[in-house]
């Protein structure tokens, strides 16, 4: 992606700058207001209404926490743990 230069608009008075500024300040205005919108969209918690969707995240939920496991068990047993894998040491695994 090539940067395009911004044409930037040449002043005259000090009252078409007091306008730029306001008409931006309005724009800032407007952006926060829909960009705060949007975000209280993405982090609204969901109603579980049924108890078919209840069962349905305690499955998805235990899933996660079974593949948490079983990687730290993998990664253990592998490289001596999380600690060593970050660390930079360079312990030998077997295979």
């Amino acid at each position: 992606m090539v940067p395009t230069k911004k044409q930037q608009p040449t002043f005259s008075s000090l009252e078409e700058i007091r306008a730029r500024k306001d008409a931006l300040l309005e724009q800032i205005q407007t952006d926060s207001t829909q960009v705060s919108g949007l975000w209280g969209k993405i982090f609204v918690k969901r109603e579980e209404t049924t108890k078919g969707d209840y069962i349905a995240s305690l499955i998805a939920n235990g899933m996660t926490v079974i593949d948490l496991i079983l990687l730290y068990r993998k990664l253990r047993r592998n490289y001596g743990g999380l600690t060593s894998l970050f660390s930079g040491s360079k312990k030998k695994h077997k295979h």
